[in-house]
Parts: C-alpha cells; sequence; structure tokens
C-alpha cells in the first residue's frame, strides 16, 4: 500500500501510517476475515497498488497510539498483553494479536476508539464477533474465555452534550461487556470455517466474479420512500417500505419520493473500491 501526504501533514504521520505487514499465501488475520471476503480478496491482490492519503488515516493512527499507551502497563503474572496469536483451520492460518487476557477473570479486552454515535445507538454486534473470534483462538490453544470487554475511547465526546441530553454518555470512555458460552463457541468453530472455505474457492476466482459483499458488509443503509408534500422542502415521514408510505400518505395531498439507500463502506471507507466492479458501475461511473 502506497502512503501519500497531500496535505503536508507531519512527517511522524507518515510513518506510523506506513505498515510492514507482509501477505502470506495461506495466513489471514481476524481483522480481514471479518470484512467482506471480496473486499479482503481484492486488498490482498491489489495491495501494492492501493494508495491512501495520510489524512485519510488520522483516526486510526489516533487508536494505534491509545494502543502504544496501554501497551506500555506493565502487565501481571495472570495476564497475558499484546500476544500474537496463530491457530490452524484446515490448510490455512487464523491469526491476530490481542490486547489483554485475564487469566483470573477469564477475561479477553479490547480498545477501540469510535464515534459517541455507536454508543447511542449501542451497535456492538461488530465488536462482540470479533471479540468472540478472539476467544476462540484463546480456547484452541488452552486458554479458557467466559468474558469479553470492550474499553471505548469516545473521540467525539461532548461535556456540554452530556450534561443537556439524557441518553448521550456521561463520559468519553465506556465499558461493554460480554457473556461467551458454548453455543457461541460452537457458532464461532462453524463461521470460521466456512470463512476459509469460501475464502479457498474465491482465490481462485478473478476480481469480476468475486462474490459481493453482503449488505451488512458494505454498511448498505437501505432504500425508504419519503412521504412528501408539495411546497415543502423537508419529508413529512420517511418509511422503510412503498406500502407503508402509501399507507401514511392516504388522504393526505402526498407524493412519494423514493430514495435509494447507499453503500456507504464502499464510498468512503473501502480500500479496495477502485478495484472492485460493483463500485465502479454503481459509483465510479456516475
Amino acid at each position: 500500500m502506497r502512503i501519500t501526504n497531500k496535505y503536508g501533514l507531519p512527517q511522524a504521520f507518515v510513518k506510523m501510517a506506513e505498515s510492514d505487514y507482509e501477505y502470506r499465501p495461506k495466513r489471514y488475520s481476524v481483522t480481514s476475515i471479518l470484512k467482506g471476503v471480496r473486499e479482503t480478496i481484492l486488498e490482498r491482490r491489489h495491495h501494492n497498488e492501493i494508495e491512501v492519503d495520510v489524512s485519510d488515516m488520522v483516526w486510526a493512527l489516533f487508536g494505534t497510539a491509545v494502543h502504544e499507551i496501554l501497551a506500555s502497563q506493565q502487565e501481571k503474572p495472570h495476564e497475558l498483553k499484546e500476544e500474537y496469536l496463530k491457530i490452524p483451520v484446515g490448510d490455512y492460518s487464523l491469526t491476530g494479536r490481542l490486547d489483554l487476557y485475564n487469566e483470573h477473570t477469564k477475561t479477553i479486552t479490547d480498545y477501540k476508539t469510535c464515534s459517541t454515535w455507536k454508543v447511542i445507538y449501542g451497535d456492538y454486534a461488530d465488536w462482540r464477533k470479533q471479540l468472540l473470534v478472539y476467544a476462540y483462538m484463546l480456547q484452541e490453544i488452552g486458554f479458557e474465555v467466559t468474558n469479553g470487554e470492550i474499553i471505548a475511547f469516545l473521540k467525539d465526546h461532548s461535556k456540554s452534550q452530556a450534561k443537556r441530553k439524557a441518553d448521550y454518555p456521561d463520559l468519553p470512555v465506556r465499558k461493554i461487556t460480554f457473556r461467551f458460552g458454548p453455543e457461541d463457541y460452537a457458532w464461532a468453530d462453524e463461521w470460521i470455517h466456512e470463512r476459509f472455505r469460501l475464502i479457498a474457492e474465491c482465490e481462485l476466482l478473478p476480481d469480476d466474479e468475486l462474490p459481493l459483499c453482503s449488505d451488512e458488509e458494505r454498511w448498505y443503509s437501505g432504500d425508504t420512500y419519503a412521504v412528501m408534500k408539495k411546497g415543502r422542502k423537508t419529508a413529512l415521514r420517511v418509511l422503510d417500505t412503498l406500502g407503508d408510505a402509501e399507507a401514511w400518505a392516504d388522504d393526505k395531498e402526498c407524493y412519494i419520493e423514493y430514495r435509494p439507500g447507499e453503500d456507504r463502506k464502499c464510498m468512503d471507507y473501502c480500500r479496495a473500491a477502485p478495484f472492485c466492479n460493483y463500485y465502479l458501475e454503481k459509483y465510479a461511473m456516475h
């Protein structure tokens, strides 16, 4: 991946952004298998062609800095910190680096930076899934894990908003906890093996024949139907189905405006987008 510096940010930013990560055959990281398989394979195939400006990596760099600070803490004898994990999955290897594991409490901890909105919405499914995969890896090498926790740093937290709004987080840091049981590990085992089966199939396909990332993986917002009224710029109501919109608009001198959903990750956050025919046909060519 080529790092550019179009806005002349300090060279320290560039150095911090540069990665010496080397893609190796049949070895995938936890973060890579959690992405859409199309995105993962395109990133690997076009790694040396992908160009990212350091200005687009500011918050990722902030997260890295937070990890560096926390990693300087001396772990206790019953803790594993910044530990590199690697387990076999068929002919492949799954790798990852956990932030912290406490053998006494059987807890795995991960540090995250995020928007306050993630906490307001309680949108933690992706975090739970990632922690569960790490927990599964630890279990595979002999460490029991029953709990997961995220320490989330809210990068846009506002004290004034916290004072005014009841549903706004009180503090710029939040701990989110999860429990993991046998059913979770059975699901993780099946999901991980199925993921690598799909990867093995897709490695043989050309770029344009790779399976499309799911709605969830593309962060697809979903189509909506706005109930509009002549002379008014904003919608009276925005609903998920045409039927609901028509029912709501009945007898109201209204009309329905179709609003197609957007693939927010494709548009703004997928580094493989320039090599993806779905993205090029839907967005780049319009």
